[in-house]
């Protein structure tokens, strides 16, 4: 008999998971849970979200509460369904002890840390803002307290020191439903015992403000770095030349160079190096104001940009 699930998900790093669900023979998706579709961009136009489409495809029922804790209706028809487990990834609302206690054997979350480091929404931006070299996925049992529910299972992951979020965010994707299946088929199978946090060792994710997108030239290269690739597609940071926004897309380290914050060192091939409180950056792709992604290069080409030039 194949174990039975509902699934609460929302954004693109959850579709490998819930895919794997779905064509798994050992599992039945009874429905999906997710957040309702939002405008895109200014004009507003209400764009169904991929999560929504697989379900619809897959002819799986879809529930998209405003809050899910205060939506009897909802919460009604899902404990009609008599689940094994809700798995929640991503979901991004939080759970009464009601909706927890739904499922016949638990609420498993799958959480983009190793816990109980970066408890909290954004861990994966977080990891890499503050240079760390591993991170890794976990899977706990809900409980009401933000992400301190016992370990079940964890898988580490590298981060290589050029990985960005949205490479990150891959790598969690692609790694999740193995880890997923075997916490859910260990608990299952009561051969899997899961393990209370340290909780005195939790860590949480800090909150990104809209000032921390602007290049501070006057950080250490080393962090500055991390905070860009960090940072990319999701809150990308930016510098101004010649009074225009320039997007900072991609760089890399440069070690051994000192001179004046934000001041061009030298425009090379293969980027722009530019000089910080410590060290220096490379920056290597831009996204000029008014423009398209393009190399540094061919941006310090047309801005005619030399050795001695400043970034403000």
């Amino acid at each position: 008999m194949p174990i039975k699930i509902v699934f609460l998900g929302t954004p693109d790093i959850t579709l490998e998971s819930f895919d794997f669900f779905i064509k798994s023979s050992d599992y039945e998706v009874l429905a999906l849970v997710t957040q309702k579709a939002k405008a895109a961009n200014r004009g507003k136009k209400i764009i169904q979200r991929n999560i929504t489409k697989m379900a619809q495809e897959n002819s799986i029922p879809v529930f998209e509460p405003d809050r899910i804790s205060r939506e009897e209706e909802i919460i009604e028809k899902l404990k009609a369904l008599k689940p094994d487990f809700f798995i929640t990834f991503a979901f991004g609302q939080i759970l009464s002890q009601e909706v927890i206690d739904i499922p016949t054997i638990a609420t498993i979350n799958l959480h983009a840390s190793l816990l109980p480091e970066y408890r909290g929404a954004n861990p994966i931006a977080q990891s890499i803002i503050d240079g760390k070299t591993k991170t890794g996925i976990t899977t706990m049992k809900t409980v009401l307290e933000l992400d301190a529910g016992d370990i079940c299972l964890q898988d580490e992951i590298d981060i290589p020191i050029n990985m960005n979020v949205i490479e990150l965010m891959g790598e969690i994707s692609a790694r999740s439903p193995k880890l997923l299946d075997e916490t859910l088929k260990g608990l299952y199978n009561k051969t899997l015992e899961c393990k209370e946090q340290a909780h005195d060792r939790a860590t949480f994710c800090k909150k990104m403000k809209k000032e921390e997108k602007i290049i501070d030239w006057s950080m250490n290269a080393f962090d500055l770095h991390n905070k860009i690739r960090g940072m990319y597609q999701l809150n990308t940071n930016h510098t101004t030349y010649d009074g225009k926004i320039i997007k900072v897309l991609k760089t890399s380290l440069i070690e051994g160079l000192s001179g004046n914050q934000g001041e061009v060192a030298s425009v090379e091939k293969d980027g722009i190096v530019v000089y910080c409180a410590i060290d220096a950056i490379k920056l290597i792709t831009l996204k000029p104001e008014g423009k398209g992604e393009m190399q540094a290069f061919a941006f310090a080409n047309g801005a005619r940009i030399q050795k001695g030039a400043k970034f403000i």
